[in-house]
């Protein structure tokens, strides 16, 4: 069992209670690592920490902080192969998928490194002799709560951009796996000219960390992506300070596939996005309307697909899909599974939850109603709920009909009327015939329960910048 410590103004320290915590290897049920279960005097000794260090980080040139920030590229791509192993082990990700995550973590710093220099301010053209005109300034301190289901890369897109632009940090790692955060920042911590405060980061449970961190009086942004549900409570708690707020929280992904759909291309996107990490994807297919006309054949092939994944635990390199991240969530999906087949769904495959490790097998339901409790709700696990629809506006109203409004996708052949569909669905991002994700685009929405602000792009790296409005009379 890995014993680790927690981050706060560059040492590495327990608790003040001196408490601890345990966390879980997914795959066996066995303990992994025990950490520091902390408490608001710990998140005040960060804050504090953070807050002591912003003057000197955020008065840096931002060619200065730059080269920081590709220096921690660098460490991480140096160690990527322990740093992924950490992933495999308290995640339960192949791999191969936590070797790749690792590097796309590289990526977002070495990204924003380059992006930063762009957020130079703006002239704004006004009559009458004078200048006026946007500054850019970092925000201040900012806690960051990470979600656990990519602990690796969403450590990166939260830290990249903010640590970049000249503001410091207090992270809160997930708490089933709290060990990947702490390995994260003891990599970057050895980043050349890094100084101690800037990054900081408190292990603990959610109600009590989260919440101090979300209520702290010196913390001036709070960024998180997870439930819609926590994230309700972290406005409540931030709104007597009135903190600025960048939150990614729940999706229920509407699939559009129409009858002229390439259904081998649109499997080959959906089907591995579906079961990668084990469905544990924000942006990943959460609801299937499928045309009368492609269904049998969309059910067939996508069967073959969640078939031939080899499923087990993923410290042997050939595994495809791992486990849940915990009991508790294996439990939780396995009782939407039960639900849809209570309510008349028809089960194609899978649908098996293991006793030895949080594993469930690649599940496929068809014969689905939008009704249904599966339907309505985030599953959030390798779960396909499939649709059949024979009206092309009933299923855009079908849809919309959510609470949530993170992204669509749609599958057609007729791009013409593809386009013209992303002006009626109600989310976030729309993927035609594809589905893409890059370090220049924005991520996130402001759309019904599916949060607040972007992550990703220039319009994520503004997030954590205050804009000054300056206007000089010279005549």
């Amino acid at each position: 069992m890995l014993e680790m410590n927690q981050y706060i103004g560059g040492a590495w320290v327990p608790s003040i209670s001196g408490g601890r915590m345990t966390t879980q290897n997914p795959s066996t049920g066995e303990t992994f690592a025990s950490v520091p279960s902390s408490d608001a005097r710990d998140v005040d000794a960060a804050v504090i920490s953070a807050r002591k260090a912003f003057p000197g980080w955020s008065a840096l040139s931002q060619s200065e902080r730059s080269k920081v920030m590709l220096r921690i590229a660098a460490l991480i791509r140096e160690h990527a192969d322990e740093m992924a192993m950490m992933e495999v082990c308290e995640h339960g990700t192949p791999y191969g998928d936590a070797f790749g995550v690792c590097m796309g973590a590289a990526d977002k710093f070495e990204w924003s490194a380059n992006a930063a220099h762009r957020l130079t301010g703006s002239e704004i053209p006004v009559p009458g002799g004078t200048l006026s005109f946007v500054k850019y300034h970092p925000v201040g301190v900012i806690s960051f709560i990470i979600p656990w289901n990519l602990p690796t890369i969403m450590t990166a897109v939260k830290l990249a951009p903010a640590l970049s632009l000249g503001n410091t940090c207090v992270i809160k790692p997930p708490s089933v796996n709290s060990a990947i955060g702490l390995k994260f920042i003891e990599v970057i911590s050895k980043a050349e000219g890094l100084p101690p405060g800037a990054v900081n980061i408190v292990t603990g449970a959610g109600g009590v960390v989260g919440a101090a961190m979300a209520s702290h009086p010196e913390v001036d942004l709070v960024g998180f992506t997870g439930s819609s549900e926590t994230g309700k409570a972290i406005l409540a708690a931030a709104a007597p300070t009135v903190k600025k707020c960048v939150m990614e929280l729940g999706g229920n992904n509407p699939v559009l596939v129409y009858a002229d759909a390439d259904i081998d291309a649109c499997l080959k996107v959906l089907a591995w996005r579906q079961f990668n990490n084990s469905g544990q994807h924000c942006s990943g297919p959460g609801r299937y309307y499928v045309h009368e006309r492609v269904y049998d054949e969309f059910i067939v092939k996508f069967k073959a697909y969640a078939e031939s994944l080899k499923l087990g635990n993923p410290q042997d390199k050939s595994v495809q899909m791992g486990p849940m991240v915990s009991r508790e969530h294996q439990n939780k999906v396995m009782g939407y599974i039960g639900s849809a087949l209570e309510e008349g769904a028809r089960l194609i495959t899978g649908g098996s939850a293991s006793d030895d490790g949080f594993f469930i097998t690649p599940t496929i339901l068809a014969n689905c109603t939008h009704n249904m409790k599966a339907a309505r709700e985030e599953i959030f696990g390798p779960v396909a709920v499939v649709i059949k629809f024979t009206d092309a506006d009933d299923v855009i109203a079908a849809a919309n009909d959510s609470r949530y409004g993170l992204c669509a996708h749609v599958w057609t052949r007729n791009i013409g009327a593809g386009m013209k569909l992303i002006d009626k669905l109600h989310v976030g991002a729309v993927f035609l015939n594809c589905q893409m994700l890059t370090n220049e685009q924005p991520w996130g929405t402001s759309i019904r329960e599916s949060g607040i602000g972007k992550e990703g792009g220039i319009f994520g790296l503004a997030e954590f910048t205050d804009q000054k409005l300056v206007c000089v009379k010279y005549e």
